[in-house]
C-alpha cells in the first residue's frame, strides 16, 4: 500500500493528513512535503491527523521527530490527532507522546493551538 499526503494551511497552522503506510519507502516523500509546506507556508505549527494512517515504522517516527525539531527551533508546536490504536501503540512505545500532545480530532488540536475562531 502507498501513502497519500494531504496538506492544508489554516492561518499559521499546517494540517497534515496521512493515509496509508508511513514506512521507509514513503518517509522521504513525507519529510520533503512537510518541510516545503512549513517553509513556504510560513507555518508556525503543525497538526498531524493520523486517522487513516494504517501503519508506521521507525522511519515514520524519524520523520515526525525531525519535523518536530524543525518547528521547535522556530518556536512552533506540533500536535497529533485521530491516532488509530496500532499507531498509538508505536507512539507510546517510542515515547513520542512525552513531547507531542495528542488530541481526539482536528478541532480539538486547533483549539489547543489557540487558532480556532
Amino acid at each position: 500500500m502507498s501513502l497519500q499526503v494531504e496538506l492544508e494551511h489554516y492561518r499559521d497552522v499546517l494540517i497534515v493528513r496521512l493515509k496509508g503506510e508511513l514506512d521507509h519507502h514513503t518517509a522521504d516523500i513525507v519529510r520533503f512535503k512537510m518541510e516545503e509546506a512549513i517553509l513556504r507556508g510560513n507555518s508556525a505549527h503543525v497538526i498531524l491527523s493520523l486517522k487513516d494512517l494504517l501503519f508506521m515504522d521507525s522511519s515514520g517516527l524519524g520523520v515526525i521527530l525531525g519535523r518536530y525539531k524543525q518547528l521547535k527551533a522556530r518556536d512552533g508546536k506540533m500536535v497529533v490527532c485521530d491516532v488509530n490504536p496500532g499507531v498509538y501503540r508505536l507512539f507510546e512505545l517510542s515515547g513520542l507522546f512525552k513531547i507531542l500532545p495528542i488530541h481526539e480530532n482536528e478541532r480539538s488540536a486547533l483549539t489547543s493551538l489557540e487558532v480556532v475562531s
